[in-house]
């Protein structure tokens, strides 16, 4: 039984999973609206969520805190900060929507967009 354990490893260790989790960030921040699968959709919501949260009040503490969370990415964190968090100033959370898309991929998973919400 998986009592308390949270979140999915997709088979890979933790850096890698980092990794990948902070790449599927960076993407989602710089195209806004990402194709991927619904499991790592799901996972990477949070994660974007805390980083709106954190773009909305601009900081030099909170832009140090993104940049590294997005793995030292200038780009991102200046497009987080000054076009995607003042959208949501007024929003109290649920910045992104996961829509699922009916394909499938040819292994046999889910596939789903993520991207903000207008």
């Amino acid at each position: 039984m998986r009592h308390h354990v949270k979140g999915r490893n997709f088979g890979r260790t933790k850096d890698q999973r980092t990794a990948l989790l902070r790449s599927l960030a960076r993407s989602l921040v710089i195209h806004e609206r990402i194709s991927t699968t619904e499991a790592k959709a799901k996972e990477l919501r949070p994660i974007i969520e805390k980083l709106v949260t954190r773009a909305r009040t601009d900081t030099v503490a909170n832009r140090r805190l993104v940049s590294a969370r997005l793995g030292g990415d200038d780009a991102a964190t200046v497009k987080l900060f000054n076009t995607i968090a003042p959208r949501f100033a007024e929003r109290a959370g649920g910045y992104t929507r996961i829509v699922k898309r009916s394909k499938i991929a040819l292994d046999g998973r889910k596939l789903a967009y993520i991207a903000f919400v207008n």
